[in-house]
């Protein structure tokens, strides 16, 4: 069976080959693919469809012949170099996919499983995101949560300044008399202090009744 496969391979190249020249000189050499089918676990049956797509478009397409294909991919007027050709057995999504080559050959086996696609392209790239919605309601407020734990104690403050002076008081009682001090020493001249103080007494008597006879006469 390999050997058919790369003979069915080696012919599709002579063939592309044996194209005139003038006309490869206007034209990219297509990529040629052939090996088996296989769809639902089992050999697919003569007639079967086999497509290739490229970015979701379908480029070429062949049937089965005794459990084989053997398909030319063509890019015709646009590039498909560097891009992924993926395949579908009669609609159905095959596993295998590879890069469109200019000029390539490839034996690929195609396995692929009734389900895993539609009859259409290719799924097509994510839309955008779409524009952002409306902001929501404002939520219930929450509970109160629990008191925190004391913080360090703060530096202690400066002195402050020194307040007025208050007022005077009143005067307060008179206090109670002091203890009678000790009797003085006897004075030697006591007696001859009396007898002068006597005198001089007399003395001024005298002269008093002197001065007012002197204004009678």
């Amino acid at each position: 069976m390999t050997k058919t496969r790369i003979s069915t391979l080696v012919m599709a190249l002579v063939l592309l080959l044996a194209i005139p020249t003038a006309v490869l000189a206007q034209r990219v050499p297509p990529h040629v693919f052939v090996g088996t089918v296989t769809l639902d676990g089992a050999g697919a049956a003569d007639g079967a469809a086999v497509t290739a797509w490229v970015d979701g478009a379908q480029v070429a397409s062949t049937t089965v012949s005794g459990g084989e294909y053997n398909l030319i991919v063509d890019q015709g007027d646009g590039s498909f170099a560097e891009k992924t050709v993926s395949f579908k057995v009669s609609g159905a999504n095959a596993a295998e996919s590879t890069t469109w080559i200019q000029g390539g050959g490839d034996v690929l086996d195609l396995v692929a499983a009734t389900g895993s696609g539609g009859g259409g392209g290719e799924t097509g790239a994510a839309g955008a995101s779409g524009a952002k919605g409306d902001t929501g309601a404002k939520g219930a407020k929450g509970d109160t949560g629990a008191a925190g734990a004391a913080g360090a104690a703060g530096p202690a403050g400066a002195d402050g300044a020194a307040g007025p002076a208050g007022a005077t008081g009143s005067a307060g009682s008179a206090g109670s008399a002091g203890a009678a001090g000790p009797a003085g020493e006897d004075g030697s001249g006591g007696g001859l202090g009396v007898i002068a103080l006597i005198v001089a007494i007399v003395a001024l008597l005298a002269a008093g009744g002197s001065y007012m006879m002197g204004r009678r006469a």
